[in-house]
């Protein structure tokens, strides 16, 4: 049912502006006012601050339905819950109930803030920094590659309190776009994904009080792994949604397009490479939804399961997505047909919330 009613809503109300938000380079406006009605744009905050409650796999499947028409879309749930799961993890009683309310209602949305320009994979090299001044913490800094920074209200910024201690010197903080002394750059010209604004965020004498520290100090890091435990799922069920997108278009296609006087989807060749695309699509859906059901359940196992989940399901959509541009010929490569965006969008999914290599050093260290 929740499927039926999202693909409904991501049909009728987010499909038809896909093509001219990733034309436009704008975020998808209508797509935020289309989830936040059908209180679909942050399904995992619990009931107790005003949220559906939605469990692991229920965000998952919400998020592939929307990324199927639309990826930078997609992200609107997909960050909301990875900017505000420290808060859920980690967060006092205090500062859920002031930052969780807020998301739930649609009033704000969550980003989270861990890369620096010089902290990328290595993210515990991060240089930015927060000093202690009496009730307050002062941050000072620069994040990069922050999605839908500049929308978004909230931000989990891990800044660097004891220098000493390398990771665990690392505090989580929640900042507000309206703090004194935050800005942020322009927006990145990327590849794909164009409707979700990535920007750096500037943090100049940031000063906020003491208790909008994300659990106790030096535990920032921890926080901010165990939240990609979980959120790398989400990514996967992006990578998923993408890649389904492309095979749906594609599979039609191929049932109207003739040559030789008959459509080429009665062709072997094109046969085979449909039954490729449907079987690797399947096995990132299990994959996906076990780790979903991991997550839920807080499994021993989830690290190795979430990478596993994120590094498949992005190999299989990059695949997926440049074997339907492949199918639909000289078509597939102009605008004019969705699947080239998919192959643009697709690229990122292998990249962001840890690289795919990234993975796979998660993996073998956590090999069940």
């Amino acid at each position: 049912m929740l499927r039926e009613t999202i693909r409904a809503l991501a049909e009728s109300k987010i499909a038809p502006f896909a093509a001219a938000v990733d034309e436009e380079s704008r975020f998808p406006q209508e797509a935020l006012d289309a989830l936040v009605a059908s209180d679909l744009h942050a399904v995992h905050v619990p009931e107790v601050y005003g949220g559906a409650g939605a469990d692991a796999l229920a965000t998952v499947i919400v998020i592939e339905e929307v990324a199927r028409v639309c990826a930078s879309s997609s992200l609107i749930p997909a960050v909301n819950k990875l900017g505000s799961l420290p808060v859920i993890l980690s967060g006092s009683e205090e500062l859920k109930a002031k930052y969780l309310g807020p998301l739930a209602k649609g009033d704000a949305m969550f980003s989270y803030a861990l890369s620096e320009p010089d902290a990328g994979s290595d993210a515990a090299g991060m240089k930015t920094k927060a000093v202690r001044d009496g009730d307050f913490w002062v941050l000072n800094g620069v994040k990069r590659w922050i999605t839908n920074a500049g929308v978004s209200e909230y931000y989990t910024v891990m800044a660097v309190t004891d220098p000493e201690k390398r990771s665990k010197g690392i505090s989580a903080f929640v900042v507000e776009k309206s703090d004194e002394g935050v800005s942020f750059g322009a927006p990145e010209k990327k590849l794909g994904i164009k409707g979700s604004p990535t920007r750096e965020i500037y943090l100049d004498n940031v000063r906020i009080p003491a208790d909008r520290m994300i659990g106790e100090e030096g535990t920032g890091f921890a926080t901010a792994m165990k939240t990609l435990d979980h959120t790398r799922i989400t990514i996967a069920a992006q990578a998923l949604g993408i890649a389904q997108g492309a095979l749906d278009y594609a599979k039609g296609y191929v049932q109207e397009r003739k040559q030789f006087g008959k459509p080429i989807a009665d062709f072997q060749g094109i046969q085979f490479m449909l039954a490729d695309m449907a079987m690797k699509i399947e096995a990132a859906r299990q994959l996906t939804y076990a780790a979903a059901a991991k997550s839920e359940r807080g499994d021993a196992d989830l690290t190795f399961q979430g990478a596993a989940a994120k590094c498949f399901a992005s190999d299989v959509a990059m695949e997926v997505t440049t074997d339907a541009v492949q199918l639909l010929g000289g078509y597939g490569y102009t605008r004019d047909y969705p699947v080239e965006r998919m192959m643009r969008d697709a690229k990122i999914t292998q990249i962001y919330e840890g690289t795919n290599q990234v993975q796979r050093i998660v993996m073998a260290r956590n090999l069940p």
